[in-house]
């Protein structure tokens, strides 16, 4: 009886559990966070007393007050949104931060999340494109930007006086930005539909040299 006594030893909690792996931790993502109306500052204010990684892209501009001075602004980028880089498990904290209204949905009732390469992007890119806010823009010629900050980055062309601007649209927050970019940093992208033969870059048939390149696309956005 003893010896049976014996073979049923029951460990301790603590002793039975160090052979299993240790649980692996969440993995953070970039969420959209919507916030009340000309709040987005201050709730980034709150999001770094609390220590919670967040990005808030601004633009800079100048205003004139009614006594005629002028003075200089860093404003949102996207009003009413910022992006925080959390795991699912920090998302309540972020809500119960003041002035925050709810995460940019998905589906099923959970937020979508963004690949950390388009804010990384977004990040390192667009304050050496003077940035500033666009309404929503989807139709007209697309081009990518080649080389550069934002490279890679596809959005509509238009013209601004003597200038190029590259709208890039965010789609889980439809919300648009022109950013400054050259014709040399462009190439349109094919719109004749999938079936036509396409390089890498983008362009369809034979790669175009330099010259005839920029002369293809001075003519698309003419």
């Amino acid at each position: 009886m003893s010896e049976i006594a014996q073979q049923n030893v029951v460990l301790p909690l603590s002793e039975a559990g160090r052979d299993c792996p240790p649980e692996k931790p969440l993995a953070a993502k970039w969420f959209a966070v919507y916030t009340a109306p000309r709040h987005e500052k201050r709730v980034s204010q709150y999001l770094s007393q609390r220590e919670i990684e967040h990005y808030l892209p601004l633009y800079r501009t100048q205003r004139r007050w009614s006594d005629g001075s002028k003075v200089t602004l860093d404003l949102p980028l996207f009003p009413g949104y910022l992006f925080v880089h959390i795991d699912r498990n920090e998302r309540v904290q972020v809500l119960q931060v003041p002035g925050v209204l709810s995460f940019v949905g998905g589906t099923g009732r959970q937020p979508a999340s963004l690949q950390d390469a388009e804010i990384d992007a977004l990040r390192a890119g667009l304050s050496l494109r003077h940035p500033e806010p666009h309404p929503l823009l989807t139709v007209g010629q697309r081009a990518r930007i080649r080389s550069g900050a934002l490279a890679g980055m596809e959005g509509v062309v238009v013209r601004r006086k003597n200038s190029l601007r590259v709208v890039l649209t965010m789609d889980l927050i439809q919300r648009s930005v022109a950013v400054e970019v050259s014709e040399t940093e462009l190439e349109t992208l094919d719109s004749a539909g999938p079936n036509r033969a396409r390089d890498s870059s983008g362009w369809s048939g034979p790669r175009p040299d330099g010259e005839t390149r920029g002369r293809l696309l001075s003519r698309n956005l003419s």
